[in-house]
């Protein structure tokens, strides 16, 4: 049994993992993953991979794999969306965040789960990837934040081998901009969409806000997820098959 913590990409990222066998070496190798992760593809950092793509000082044969992983996930988001998502505005610098994040810790969950972990819950800053049970016959419980009271939360949910993504402004006001017009999106308190991956879950649940009201009909219609929407007049959307915590 390990808990641990780092502050990765911005955020804690908590590891919460209920397996007996010793995986040390295995959420080691996790961490530094994420470490790595922030270090190529962090629109803050200047010589980032990302920063040099973004300034054209890589050309396309250049990327490395993994970023030209994310631009197609990118690419396939804001065309689903019709624009709404997007990554790089008029007037603002190329920030692939939206995916990168649910990307990448997607991709630490596989590395542990690769390495015989079977039952954990990997946290980063609200996006939660599940595995297994903390106990047999319960599910993990995921706590999702009310948009407008901190310290509450507006709902619980009970997950088992999934993802829940939450998009919201809580944390860095209004970032989530309308790619379709470039002003930060309006009409939506906060987006959650539950689904199998996190690199999905996260980027739906951006596009979802990104659409505004417009949104809630739109993420309805997508398939292998539910969702969880408080629009601006506090009313709440909920999709029938989201399991309570």
């Amino acid at each position: 049994m390990v808990r641990h913590v780092e502050y990765v990409m911005g955020m804690p990222i908590s590891l919460d993992l209920r397996d007996e066998e010793d995986l040390a070496s295995a959420v080691t190798e996790t961490f530094t993953w994420l470490h790595e992760v922030d270090a190529r593809f962090s629109p803050y950092k200047v010589d980032s991979e990302v920063s040099r793509y973004g300034r054209g000082l890589l050309a396309a044969a250049d990327l490395s794999e993994e970023l030209d992983d994310v631009l197609s996930r990118c690419a396939y988001y804001e065309d689903i969306s019709g624009g709404a998502f997007s990554t790089q505005l008029p007037g603002h610098d190329f920030d692939p965040c939206a995916v990168v994040k649910g990307w990448a810790v997607q991709r630490a969950a596989d590395h542990l789960h690769a390495a015989g972990a079977r039952r954990f819950c990997l946290n980063a800053g609200g996006d939660v990837v599940t595995s297994g049970e903390p106990e047999p016959g319960r599910a993990w419980r995921v706590g999702i934040r009310h948009p407008e009271q901190p310290q509450a939360v507006c709902a619980v949910l009970a997950s088992r081998d999934g993802t829940v993504a939450t998009s919201a402004t809580y944390e860095r006001g209004a970032h989530i901009l309308d790619g379709r017009t470039g002003q930060p999106a309006t009409g939506l308190l906060s987006v959650t969409v539950v689904a199998d991956d996190l690199t999905h879950a996260d980027a739906l649940a951006t596009a979802t806000f990104a659409l505004g009201t417009d949104g809630i009909a739109w993420a309805a219609t997508q398939p292998g997820v539910e969702v969880l929407i408080i629009d601006e007049g506090r009313r709440v959307h909920r999709s029938p098959g989201l399991t309570p915590g």
